[in-house]
């Protein structure tokens, strides 16, 4: 039996570095990764705030299912995690547009 790395079972099953369909699935996994470090920022903060879900939920206007979706990465868009930080009292918020620098949001 041969064992193959990580990069390797990549390239065989996805395509090498470059190809379209590679950088369309590296692309994809970038964006749901960040989906989830940005759930996970908003559930520790959410707790550290000792608010359920159902309570921030009821601060921005959603069901309690919604916040577990944020939370979990699976339904994050930029209007939610805007009502989200704020009414998590986030004071200030920026985007990193990397060489055209960073926006403020509010």
């Amino acid at each position: 039996m041969k064992l193959h790395t990580h990069e390797e079972m990549l390239d065989s099953v996805i395509g090498v570095q470059g190809t379209p369909h590679r950088d369309e699935f590296e692309s994809k996994l970038k964006a749901e990764l960040e989906a989830y470090q940005i759930g996970e920022a908003i559930k520790l903060t959410r707790q550290r705030q000792n608010l359920t879900q159902k309570q921030l939920g009821e601060r921005i206007g959603v069901q309690e299912a919604q916040i577990s979706k944020i939370e979990s990465g699976k339904s994050v868009t930029f209007a939610t995690i805007f009502r989200v930080f704020k009414a998590l009292g986030a004071r200030t918020a920026s985007l990193d547009l990397g060489n055209l620098g960073r926006v403020a949001l509010w």
